[in-house]
């Protein structure tokens, strides 16, 4: 009698089927869809049914490495990842037949006719609206397979040796082209503020001696043994004046010693 209500139990046992919390079970009976399981504890009765679990999380796959040629025709490889999630359990088993080798196929597709239809300096710079656009593609492709395409990202993007090469002599000449630029604008605003200085100086009485002053009182502190001073040329005006005032006043002495 035992071993009757074992068997029992084992039989009823083998109608259990456990779904886990992120998974969701598609029953198919004697061939037809007639439900969806939740998680939980679920009762399939062999041979007549059949239940297909699917998982709900969102899963991370790396699109290999696919060669491209860009509207300009750079030719180049450029691999990604793609982020996803079965958001219809049903349509993900009814509606086509492998869908994670369905949609790895079409991010391959879509990201070689996005990137191809760009430029190189576009691809390069506007790498995140490249992205954007296959994942909008790929979404739109997917949602009648119960997916949804959560994102894209484009990982590397390489380029030949040669192409490498002419980048980096681009972006230097480029560099020193600003260099230049900077360099030059730096010149002029320094021209500028000295000009204005000048303009001060020479307007204020006595302003450019103070300066010439405050010069001596720097080279003071200079440990130096030869210092070069460039004298104004109002100074030396100043000494021909005084030099000319005492030969006239001692030519005046002498007249008058001698009367």
């Amino acid at each position: 009698m035992w071993y009757i209500v074992l068997s029992l139990i084992i039989l009823i046992l083998s109608f259990l089927r456990e779904v886990k919390q992120y998974e969701r079970g598609v029953v198919l009976t004697m061939g037809r869809y007639t439900g969806m399981r939740n998680p939980g504890w679920s009762v399939v009765i062999p041979i007549f049914q059949k239940m297909e679990k699917v998982d709900l999380r969102v899963k991370a796959v790396d699109v290999p490495d696919q060669k491209v040629i860009t509207r300009d025709n750079v030719s180049a490889t450029i691999n990604a990842v793609i982020y996803y999630k079965v958001s219809d359990a049903s349509k993900a088993v009814l509606a086509v037949e492998n869908f994670q080798y369905a949609i790895m196929q079409l991010a391959q597709t879509t990201m070689r006719n996005i990137v191809g239809s760009a430029d190189l300096d576009e691809v390069l710079a506007e790498r995140d609206k490249l992205s954007t656009r296959i994942q909008e593609i790929v979404d739109r492709e997917t949602e009648q397979w119960g997916i949804k395409v959560v994102n894209v990202e484009l990982k590397d993007f390489s380029l030949p040796e040669d192409m490498e090469r002419t980048i980096a002599k681009q972006a230097e000449a480029e560099r020193e082209r600003r260099a230049v630029i900077i360099k030059a604008e730096g010149e002029v605003t320094a021209a500028e503020n000295m000009a204005k200085a000048a303009r001060t100086l020479s307007s204020a009485p006595g302003a450019l001696h103070l300066r010439t002053l405050q010069s001596l009182n720097d080279l003071s502190s200079d440990q130096s043994n030869t210092v070069v001073f460039a004298t104004p040329i109002e100074v030396l005006r100043a000494v021909e004046s005084v030099k000319d005032w005492l030969d006239i006043s001692t030519l005046q002495k002498a007249q008058e010693s001698q009367k």
